[in-house]
């Protein structure tokens, strides 16, 4: 097995009761995100920084010298690894949109419109 498997599963059951109680979450919020918005992203930034933790540990010894690029290539790899178990895993952060806060600033934007004074640069 990969090492950047074996540090999913690692990270998964080192974490067992926090990334349970997200997958519940990440479950109902694939089917409503709209209304689940703000408890996803409560719980998501403990795992993102789960997530983070693990990364540092695998990529740490590969970010020197000729490794480098390894080391970019191995954190996607882990990263892939985890969206084919929480898909919606990039939407930790989203911000909620309210309609009604939409609707105000749209109409205050349009008040706050103003007009240039055109400056005729022809000479006579």
């Amino acid at each position: 097995m990969p090492k950047y498997k074996e540090y999913v599963m690692k990270m998964i059951n080192d974490h067992k009761e926090i990334f349970e109680e997200f997958k519940a979450i990440h479950e109902k919020y694939a089917l409503d995100p709209d209304g689940l918005q703000a408890e996803f992203n409560k719980k998501g930034e403990i795992v993102r920084d789960i997530i983070r933790e693990y990364e540092n540990k695998l990529c740490a010894n590969t970010e020197r010298g000729i490794f480098l690029r390894y080391s970019g290539n191995l954190a996607e790899k882990f990263h892939n690894e985890i969206r084919q178990i929480f898909p919606m895993i990039d939407h930790i952060g989203l911000v909620p949109q309210n309609t009604q806060n939409t609707q105000a600033n749209q109409n205050n934007k349009n008040k706050n419109v103003f007009n240039i004074k055109k400056i005729n640069l022809s000479t006579n």
